[in-house]
């Protein structure tokens, strides 16, 4: 059982305008004066020169710096005994491969570690998991949850949108995903912490209500951002993912098992959020306005994503975590499920 003097929160949580070009001032400000920086292809060239002239500048000294692009759990394991005894800190400024890579080397060497996302497409910059290869297998291994978290609005809203689409169908998804966790208390299958239940709730309910004209505005990123960084801190508080991945995230991953190139991961989950809202009858209208209003069903029904596809996912989906016990773990609510792909007009328009 976590106790209050076990959970961890990041002690480092900037996110706004320029926050790239302060890194330095702020990993200085907590003695962490020499480093090693792992950066996601071609980020070197791109976001290189204005991090080690802040890090110069604040007189934090970079061991090695690095490009990464392997999440292959043996090379990572190799990469982490090489990082200087000196280092005090490990830094990785990108996706969510380098993220992974970097969290997994810290851990592995009990460092502090400096999450630096570059587009906004999930959660994943925030939690205390890794998504690794092993085996030739993807698979979630436990890490620890970022010292730090420096997020520049100004870097997200370069990245492609399709990254912005994706973490919306990220944040939305922890509507479905908490009543996923609740229905499994109900059934006796788990005891839900419930702070961990009301971080996850203020955090989702305040991206939905958040006014914008655009999701490029400063406002709604700065939302976006903040709320994922807090669903990390709920799966902290529980101990585990379930606050913010349910039914929606097992479709998702049957998904990436059953398809050769799946979507981004957010647009997988956003769109089965959408479903399972359907299928609790929970908050299936507020999904929609979302999905709706901010351009994610626009995108989606460019992309062909399947019927059949989804189908599949859903017989598959109890397989994922058979501990869990959500709704798609009862045969009832698969057909329901798979009633609504065959039959509801909105995934009608998306899915082909």
């Amino acid at each position: 059982m976590k106790t209050a003097d076990s959970i961890s929160i990041p002690v480092i949580l900037k996110v706004g305008k320029g926050t790239l070009k302060n890194i330095g001032g702020y990993l200085k400000d907590e003695g962490l004066d020499q480093v090693v920086i792992y950066f996601g292809n071609g980020l070197i060239d791109l976001f290189g020169m204005d991090v080690m002239a802040s890090l110069k500048e604040a007189g934090v000294h970079v061991l090695e710096y690095r490009e990464l692009d392997t999440v292959d759990i043996d090379d990572i394991i190799t990469l982490a005994f090489t990082i200087s005894n000196q280092a005090k800190a490990v830094i990785s400024i990108g996706g969510g491969k380098v993220i992974d890579a970097g969290k997994y080397a810290a851990f592995l060497r009990n460092l502090p570690f400096i999450s630096v996302p570059t587009s906004s497409s999930s959660d994943g910059f925030s939690s205390a998991s890794a998504s690794l290869i092993v085996d030739g297998r993807r698979t979630s291994v436990p890490a620890k949850l970022a010292y730090g978290i420096v997020v520049d609005t100004e870097v997200i809203r370069t990245a492609p949108v399709q990254f912005i689409y994706s973490g919306i169908g990220d944040m939305v998804s922890k509507i479905t995903a908490l009543y996923d966790w609740l229905y499994e208390q109900q059934c006796g299958c788990t005891v839900v912490n419930d702070f961990a239940v009301m971080i996850a709730k203020k955090a989702v309910n305040s991206f939905v209500r958040t006014p914008y004209e655009s999701i490029q505005d400063e406002l709604f990123l700065r939302e976006l951002l903040d709320s994922l960084s807090m669903s990390g801190i709920a799966n902290e508080i529980a101990g585990s993912s379930a606050p913010t991945s349910g039914s929606e995230h097992l479709i998702s991953h049957a998904l990436d098992k059953l398809l050769e190139k799946p979507q981004l991961h957010g647009i997988q989950v956003g769109v089965a959020t959408y479903l399972m809202s359907k299928v609790h009858n929970h908050r299936f209208v507020r999904v929609n306005t979302v999905l709706e209003e901010t351009g994610f069903w626009a995108y989606v029904a460019t992309l062909g994503m399947r019927k059949q596809d989804f189908l599949d996912a859903i017989d598959m989906a109890p397989s994922i975590k058979p501990h869990r016990h959500t709704y798609l773990h009862e045969e009832k609510y698969r057909e329901e499920a798979k009633r609504l792909v065959r039959e509801d007009e909105v995934l009608g328009r998306v899915l082909v």
